[in-house]
C-alpha cells in the first residue's frame, strides 16, 4: 500500500502536515499514500504531505481499509486505552504515539457518571503543528472504550521529549539503532 497511487474518488478534506492547515483535494486528485496504519493516511499531492482521517477516508476508495486495535475479551479499559492509543500515528513517522513514547501516564478512574480517562501526553516539539489533531486522534479513540464518559488529555512538557523514549521496536523501525 505504501508508495501506492490512488485518484480520489470523491472530495476529501485532508490536513496538511505539518501545520494541520485544512485543504480541500477534489475528486480525482492523484494522491500517492506514503503511511497507512490505524485508522489515519499520509499521502503526497503536488509535493505537499497531508493526513487524511475519520469519513474522509473513503475518498481514497479500496485502496485503504482502517484497523481497529486487537483487544483481549474482558480487558480492563487501561488496557483497552493503551491498545487504542497505539493506533495513533504521527503522519510524519510512521510510529505510533506509544512507540514514540509520547505518552507519559494513562489513568483510568471509575466515576458515578462513568469512566473517565486522563492521559498525560506529549509532542516530539511543543510547537509541533499536528497537536491539536493528535489530540482529536486521541480523544476520540477513547470514547470508543465502552463506559468511556470523560476523557481529559494534559500536555506535559516536562521531562521534554527526546529519542531515547522510543521503544526499540520505535527505534529500529526508524533506522536509530
Amino acid at each position: 500500500m505504501r508508495g501506492q497511487k490512488v485518484n480520489l474518488v470523491e472530495d476529501c478534506q485532508v490536513l496538511m502536515v505539518p501545520s494541520g492547515v485544512p485543504v480541500l483535494l477534489p475528486q480525482g486528485t492523484q494522491v500517492v499514500i506514503t503511511q497507512a496504519l490505524g485508522d489515519s493516511c499520509s499521502i503526497v499531492s503536488g509535493g505537499q504531505l497531508f493526513r487524511i482521517d475519520g469519513d474522509q477516508i473513503k475518498a481514497l476508495g479500496d485502496a485503504f481499509v482502517p484497523k481497529k486495535p486487537d483487544i483481549p475479551e474482558g480487558a480492563d479499559v487501561e488496557v483497552q486505552a493503551w491498545a487504542w492509543l497505539k493506533t495513533v500515528y504521527d503522519p510524519e513517522i510512521p510510529v505510533n504515539v506509544v512507540d514514540l513514547g509520547l505518552i507519559y501516564h494513562v489513568m483510568v478512574e471509575e466515576a458515578e457518571q462513568g469512566t473517565q480517562v486522563h492521559i498525560m501526553m506529549t509532542l516530539t516539539s511543543p510547537t509541533c503543528g499536528m497537536g491539536p489533531v493528535l489530540q482529536e486522534d486521541v480523544t476520540r479513540k477513547m470514547y470508543e472504550i465502552d463506559g468511556v464518559k470523560s476523557v481529559q488529555l494534559e500536555w506535559v512538557f516536562d521531562p521534554p521529549w527526546n529519542q531515547s523514549m522510543m521503544s526499540e521496536a520505535a527505534q529500529l523501525e526508524l533506522g536509530l539503532l
